[in-house]
C-alpha cells in the first residue's frame, strides 16, 4: 500500500512547490532514497536465477550425501513472514504529520493571501493625496488638529524626523 503511494508521488513538485520546512524536505528525501533503494534491491533479486541443478552437483561431487542433505534442507525451507505493521504505522504517522503540516501551511497561506488581497483592494480604492483636503484629514483623525495647534504655539513649523525619514 505504501509502495503504491510512493510510486505515485511527484517528488520534485512536492519538495519545491509546497514551501516545506528543511526538516520535512530532508525526511522526504531520506524516505525517497530508501524507497528507491528497496525498489532496486527487489528488482535485482527478482532477476536472479533461483533454481538449483542438484543433479549437476551429484555428478561433480563424490560425496552425494551432502548434495542430498542440501536438497532436503532447501525443500524444507519455508520463508518466514515479517510483520510490517510497526513500520507501516511509522509511515502512516509520518504521512499524517506531513498532511497536517501541509494543511496548516495552506491555511496560513490562504489567510495571508486574504490579508494581502484586502490590502490591495484598499490601496486601489484609496484617493490620491492631492485629492484629500485638510478638513477631511482632521475629520478622520481629530487628534491631528490638537497636535498642530501645540506645535504652532511652540513655534515649531516642521515635523520632527520628517527630513531624516523622507528627505527634502
Amino acid at each position: 500500500m505504501a509502495s503504491v503511494r510512493a510510486a505515485s508521488i511527484d517528488w520534485s513538485r512536492l519538495t519545491v512547490t509546497l514551501g516545506l520546512k528543511k526538516e520535512t524536505i530532508t525526511a522526504l528525501q531520506a524516505f525517497r532514497k530508501r524507497n528507491e533503494e528497496a525498489k532496486r534491491v527487489v528488482s535485482a533479486l527478482k532477476q536472479q536465477k533461483t533454481d538449483i541443478d542438484f543433479e549437476n552437483y551429484r555428478n561433480i561431487l563424490k560425496n552425494k550425501a551432502i548434495v542430498n542433505e542440501a536438497e532436503k534442507v532447501l525443500n524444507q525451507f519455508k520463508p518466514t513472514k515479517v510483520d510490517l505493521a510497526g513500520q507501516l504505522k511509522v509511515v502512516e504517522k509520518f504521512e499524517k504529520k506531513a498532511i497536517d503540516y501541509a494543511k496548516n501551511t495552506v491555511n496560513k497561506i490562504d489567510a495571508e493571501l486574504g490579508e494581502l488581497q484586502a490590502t490591495l483592494t484598499n490601496m486601489e480604492q484609496t484617493r490620491p493625496f492631492k485629492d484629500i483636503s485638510v478638513d477631511e484629514l482632521v475629520k478622520a483623525k481629530p487628534e491631528l488638529n490638537d497636535i498642530v495647534e501645540k506645535m504652532v504655539k511652540k513655534g515649531r513649523w516642521t515635523v520632527p524626523g520628517y527630513e531624516e525619514k523622507f528627505g527634502y
